[in-house]
């Protein structure tokens, strides 16, 4: 029989725990292989259609990679493959685990409907591979060409650390 003592207990070593944040996306290409990113409101630099994963809700990262993409651009899409898992240290913030998730290549009808949030973006292009790291800060700038590797050579998942591949 479980007290409520015990369940204070539990609840005080739950929140006595490290935090790490955690990230969903997905990686959207259009017919020529570029990449879809897009231009964030509330901070510099672009990304790529995903955000934090609501796990408080119960939810899953594949399901936030789903939610937040359709949220920001209006494609309801679900992801494929799991690409690459990245572990993001981070001053003044927990660490991130970041999940990027295959989205697949738009055809014409699916790009003429993006449609952006406009409360959180405010603008999206596609970008070829060779341009990403002018687009792309940090660790990001990693793990997006990390993740067309693994596209491209059909290999499995790519671990990483703060974007640099460690397996």
């Amino acid at each position: 029989m479980t007290t409520t003592q015990d369940t204070q207990d539990f609840a005080a070593y739950v929140a006595s725990l490290p935090r790490v944040l955690a990230g969903a996306a997905v990686l959207l290409r259009d017919e020529d292989g570029r990449v879809l990113l897009v231009e964030p409101n509330y901070r510099e630099g672009w990304a790529l259609p995903g955000g934090t994963i609501e796990s408080d809700e119960g939810e899953s990262p594949r399901e936030g990679a789903r939610r937040e993409t359709a949220e920001e651009i209006g494609l309801d899409r679900e992801p494929g493959r799991l690409l690459a898992v990245d572990w993001v240290k981070g001053a003044g913030r927990p660490p991130l685990v970041a999940y990027l998730y295959d989205g697949g290549v738009l055809g014409a009808d699916e790009v003429a409907a993006i449609r952006l949030q406009e409360s959180e973006l405010l603008s999206w292009r596609f970008v070829p591979r060779g341009e990403l790291t002018e687009y792309l800060r940090g660790s990001l700038g990693r793990r997006v060409p990390a993740a067309l590797d693994v596209l491209a050579d059909g290999s499995g998942t790519a671990e990483l650390e703060d974007g640099h591949r460690v397996r």
